[in-house]
């Protein structure tokens, strides 16, 4: 909530005995350029004043020294596709997940979430295969937040998959009404960014798909050819859709300084995750 006082008042009380307001008290509040033992009070919505100080008034709620502060924002979550998919092949009501999700995130105190959704699928494998997904949960979300159904504020975050088959296609089917915020390219072939350790990669798909040696040998071939056609063209097609929808472009996994350029280059807005100190250095 923003405050249309610029510094605490320190001279009202909060007693809301008599109201429907609120008064949350005796609380550490975390300000714009402080933190506080104060009182603050909520009418409709709004923050109206701030009182420094220990005591609790008439009808307000006792904090016990508990930190209030302003909602966090989470650019980042794959926690709707942990309720779709609460266990391997399990698809579970989209509502329900999404409802879950939502309920579990306001818990936490994040009052917006940007939901990420993976966009780029490959049919051509026959193990361990991306099926599409996005377009079809974002009209679920986007009709569930039109209904009023979510505690928090919900905006789309489309995971580009640029080693995929299908990439632009899905991209293609969302508009600028969907209010997409961010757009994050995401490069997964085995050997680089975030698998550059081919061991924790194995590791990590031998767990979520059940592969055995032969059947992730050929998965590491089939993304590594997969990037090797399509990787070029993802990017800048990504890249050009970014701007399409007047989304913010994210960079996911920069290992290197080259990495980081590159980013750069293609305008991106922030970087998610840089996994090295070289790359995180260039950020």
């Amino acid at each position: 909530m923003n405050s249309p006082f610029p510094a605490p008042s320190f001279t009202k009380s909060c007693d809301t005995s008599t109201t429907n307001d609120i008064c949350l008290a005796n609380a550490q509040l975390v300000l714009a350029d402080q933190v506080l033992t104060g009182s603050i009070t909520i009418e409709q919505g709004v923050i109206t004043d701030i009182v420094e100080g220990d005591v609790v008034p008439n009808g307000a709620v006792d904090c016990a020294g508990d930190l209030v502060l302003p909602g966090l924002v989470e650019l980042h979550t794959d926690n709707v596709e942990r309720h779709m998919e609460p266990r391997p092949k399990v698809d579970w009501p989209h509502l329900p997940a999404l409802l879950a999700h939502d309920a579990e995130l306001a818990s936490t105190g994040i009052t917006t979430v940007f939901d990420a959704m993976r966009v780029g699928s490959i049919y051509s494998s026959q193990k361990g295969q991306y099926v599409e997904y996005a377009r079809t949960l974002a009209n679920e979300l986007l009709t569930a937040r039109a209904e009023g159904l979510f505690k928090i504020s919900h905006f789309l975050h489309l995971r580009a998959e640029i080693c995929s088959e299908t990439l632009l296609e899905e991209l293609a089917t969302f508009s600028v009404d969907d209010r997409v915020g961010i757009v994050s390219l995401m490069d997964h072939t085995p050997g680089q960014r975030q698998f550059r350790d081919l061991t924790a990669l194995k590791t990590y798909v031998a767990k979520k798909r059940g592969m055995n040696d032969a059947e992730f040998a050929e998965h590491v071939e089939n993304q590594i050819n997969l990037q090797k056609r399509y990787g070029a063209k993802h990017e800048v097609g990504a890249v050009s859709e970014a701007k399409r929808l007047g989304a913010v472009l994210a960079s996911h996994d920069d290992t290197t300084g080259e990495h980081v350029a590159t980013s750069a280059k293609n305008g991106v807005g922030f970087a998610e995750f840089p996994t090295t100190v070289e790359a995180a250095e260039a950020c």
